[in-house]
């Protein structure tokens, strides 16, 4: 069952109300806050891209630097050094775009798909959102000698490797997987175990592939995310936080210490995402700032001024236990 937990107040008056669920644990890995269903898998869609990312390094992709491997667990905005990433990685291991397995799309990024339609361009794969992820995975089967054609299929090599990484990552039961947007296989899981692979990310020692992960989406927002993008926001607003977002209002994330959390917003609606994700870390104990209130409370407009706004409701995510 999920709960109230962001509101859409335009002038004094609740217009909408966003649904779902919440879980914060401890350092210790237990559950310091509940809201919903926690326990019940979801699909974590693109929240599991770290775990993915995570899977190609330790199968022996070598990204030629720090960027390279961050635009392997991006949800990119398409803009046009993000593209370039992609493109790098494909040349460097011999593809063309064509070998991409995801789907054709324009940029996410307003800037970019207006430039792309102002060239007379559509849709191409490179501008998908998880194109790095997939020149990435193309490079992976390149190192192992594995085929590339057919490397979205769940039983290829390289996505049952994925699949047993994000299953170990999240204690999760082997079970029936599902089809992501971008074609890849994707395991469902139940949003405690979600943050608390992405606490096991945050927290490992030094050197290891997990940290390696870790530190390069914390250092690097811009390249996962995009310019305004959730992650980018939260992770320059709160140093040292490792978070990703997933498509239809999912989002994970986890502080140094190993605290962290995972929602799920039922009728995935992004606007609802960053305030949620404000009060949850104002919950977690993170000091407040004037950039974290003004995330956490973004304006509701009526004739251009402001009128309202959306805002994680208080008695859903209260500030202390």
């Amino acid at each position: 069952m999920s709960i109230d937990l962001v509101e859409v107040v335009r002038s004094g008056f609740r217009e909408c109300v966003h649904r779902g669920s919440v879980v914060i644990v401890g350092p210790d890995g237990e559950p310091t806050f509940e809201a919903g269903s926690v326990h019940v898998p979801i699909y974590p869609r693109s929240t599991n891209k770290p775990l993915q990312a995570l899977t190609l390094l330790k199968l022996g992709f070598e990204p030629v630097d720090e960027d390279e491997l961050a635009i392997a667990g991006a949800s990119h905005t398409g803009e046009p050094d993000h593209i370039r990433l992609v493109e790098r990685l494909l040349d460097r291991y011999g593809f063309a775009e064509d070998d991409l397995a995801c789907p054709p799309d324009l940029p996410m990024d307003d800037k970019a798909r207006a430039g792309v339609i102002h060239r007379g361009e559509g849709p191409a794969k490179r501008y998908m959102n998880c194109s790095g992820k997939h020149a990435a995975m193309l490079a992976t089967c390149v190192v192992n000698g594995w085929p590339t054609t057919g490397y979205t299929d769940a039983g290829h090599p390289l996505q049952r490797a994925v699949t047993a990484q994000v299953i170990a990552a999240t204690g999760e039961p082997e079970t029936d997987l599902g089809i992501d947007g971008c074609g890849l296989p994707i395991v469902p899981v139940a949003l405690v175990n979600l943050a608390r692979a992405f606490a096991t990310l945050a927290t490992s020692a030094p050197g290891t592939p997990e940290r390696r992960i870790a530190d390069v989406l914390r250092a690097r927002p811009w390249v996962i995310s995009g310019t305004n993008g959730p992650d980018l926001l939260a992770m320059r607003a709160v140093p040292g936080l490792l978070c990703k977002i997933g498509a239809d209002g999912v989002h994970a994330g986890a502080l140094p210490d190993g605290s962290a959390f995972a929602y799920k917003i039922d009728d995935g609606a992004d606007r609802a995402r960053i305030p949620l994700t404000m009060a949850i870390l104002q919950r977690m104990g993170v000091a407040w700032s004037a950039e974290l209130a003004e995330l956490a409370a973004p304006a509701v407009l009526g004739g251009g001024g402001r009128v309202g706004v959306i805002r994680a409701i208080p008695e859903a995510i209260p500030t202390s236990g």
